[in-house]
């Protein structure tokens, strides 16, 4: 599989001719879902789901279908009958050509005054995992974590803490795009350090072999 990560929490997979999308949203590029055969959302925050860029992707390709859950589903799926299916944890599905897992029910926690939303995250091909806002720990064997590293809701031990859980062969950083290239070095270092896992990351546009 080939991953090329897009700003902030997006990235595109893409294997045999076949892309999936994975959260688009308001700090992705405008086109970040376009050209895809499938897109996958986590959750309803703006910066992970942006209706806009994904019925851009709908309405280019009447073949493209989206897998997400209900809070996002019920925003499209009225426009797009048939292509828009709701998922929850525990679920199992194939979205262009990827075998996908369904891992994780809730957000992490904000505040404890910000009530939390549903969150899921997608184990795709069995090999890249993509937790969405949260550290759901799969449960099974991760070579490819796509690593929330900077967000309201996280610390950096908390970050370190997650990729000893999971225990990757390697870390992306992804939901970085709050994280000052000033600030950048000290993650590598800590991350890299102390969590156990190969730590990498992608600028924008960059893809790697996964």
């Amino acid at each position: 599989m080939h991953l090329t990560k897009k700003t902030h929490s997006c990235v595109r997979v893409e294997k045999d001719g076949r892309v999936l999308v994975i959260d688009p949203g308001g700090f992705s590029e405008t086109d970040a879902a376009v050209g895809a055969d499938a897109v996958l959302i986590t959750h309803e925050h703006p910066d992970h789901f942006d209706e806009g860029r994904v019925r851009a992707a709908l309405d280019a390709d009447p073949a493209v279908e989206v897998w997400t859950l209900r809070s996002v589903a019920d925003q499209l799926a009225g426009a797009y009958p048939g292509r828009v299916h709701t998922v929850g944890g525990g679920d199992t599905f194939t979205a262009a050509g990827f075998d996908v897992q369904v891992h994780g029910e809730l957000h992490a926690v904000i505040h404890p005054d910000i009530p939390r939303i549903t969150n899921v995250g997608y184990l795709v091909g069995g090999r890249v995992f993509h937790p969405g806002d949260a550290f759901t720990v799969p449960g099974v064997p991760v070579e490819t974590l796509l690593l929330p590293v900077h967000a309201p809701w996280n610390k950096i031990s908390e970050v370190i803490d997650y990729v000893r859980e999971v225990r990757p062969q390697r870390a992306y950083d992804i939901h970085d795009v709050l994280l000052s290239d000033l600030a950048r070095p000290v993650y590598d270092r800590q991350v890299g350090g102390l969590g156990g896992a190969e730590h990498l990351r992608l600028a924008p546009g960059d893809g790697a072999r996964v």
